[in-house]
């Protein structure tokens, strides 16, 4: 079968049977495409369902060689594993050449995270429009500050999951994972004002806690739109999205003495590694500190 008919079977596997977005799928086939230009470039003998491990290889070897960054050829992989998987199960290979790859493991980046003394700034001083729009923008980012969650489980938050009473809401995380997290006593007045105004709107009522200006439930790119609508004028920040609070929030309770272990429990992490990123922050931020502060730590 020839690389055309394979890419358009591929495709429409991805389409069909897997119900991959239709960036997956773009991106899928761009990768695969590409292995193709580079087997006619450099082994014009061999074609996709012949191929070897080793080939495979001398790709990402190539890639890396370019500069291409290890999570973009990492995404190539799996594009890759990907297509071989669907040309064994469709008989049309059989063994898979990209059982060899291995995923490759670069630098962590550190948590981009704001300041504490320019959010606390923010939240305290800025002047939200007294409406309904202005009300449910600051409600977004208190929320997203107070308590951690992710940009996905905001969305989905409903206005069920919330209990003013003893100031927690309930977050369905990943894994359909649910945990409670405590929120400043603060958002209770905005919260209560917040839903006074949104049962006012003339529109049917919707149990997502979040909506848009027409009472339609709030979509990731709308959550994106108001943090940085007002984050991106005043705070100082190489990012403005909303998981940039999530990062935030586990740095500055960190920083002020917060168990590590609790930090895990309210961000829904799986394990504690992935909650030890951030003490690299507080340990950076401590290093200033001393620096500035012992009579000792400049000198040689």
């Amino acid at each position: 079968m020839d690389h055309p008919s394979l890419l358009a079977l591929f495709e429409a596997y991805l389409t069909a049977e897997r119900r991959a977005s239709l960036h997956t799928v773009v991106a899928y086939t761009t990768d695969v495409t590409q292995l193709i230009d580079y087997l006619s470039e450099q082994i014009p003998e061999k074609i996709a369902t012949a191929v070897t491990g080793q080939d495979l290889r001398g790709w990402m070897m190539a890639l890396a060689k370019e500069g291409l960054s290890h999570r973009s050829i990492n995404r190539k992989m799996a594009a890759l594993r990907a297509f071989y998987a669907f040309l064994a199960t469709k008989g049309l290979m059989v063994e898979r050449p990209t059982d060899v790859l291995k995923s490759l493991k670069g630098k962590k980046r550190l948590p981009i995270f704001f300041q504490e003394k320019e959010l606390l700034a923010f939240l305290d001083q800025y002047l939200f429009p007294v409406n309904f729009p202005g009300l449910r923008d600051r409600l977004i980012l208190e929320l997203l500050y107070g308590t951690g969650m992710r940009l996905a489980e905001l969305v989905a938050l409903c206005q069920t999951d919330i209990n003013l009473e003893n100031g927690t809401v309930k977050v369905l995380g990943k894994r359909d994972k649910a945990r409670m997290i405590p929120f400043p006593k603060p958002l209770i007045q905005l919260i209560t004002a917040y839903i006074r105004e949104k049962e006012k709107l003339d529109h049917p009522p919707t149990p997502q806690l979040i909506v848009t200006n027409t009472g339609k439930p709030a979509y990731p790119m709308f959550i994106y739109r108001v943090v940085k609508k007002y984050l991106a004028p005043t705070i100082r920040s190489s990012q403005h999205s909303p998981h940039i609070f999530r990062h935030t929030f586990a740095t500055h309770l960190l920083d002020k003495g917060a168990d590590l272990q609790a930090i895990k429990d309210l961000l829904g992490h799986a394990s504690l590694s992935a909650t030890q990123i951030y003490t690299h922050n507080s340990l950076t931020r401590l290093k200033e500190i001393f620096k500035k502060a012992h009579p000792r730590a400049e000198e040689s």
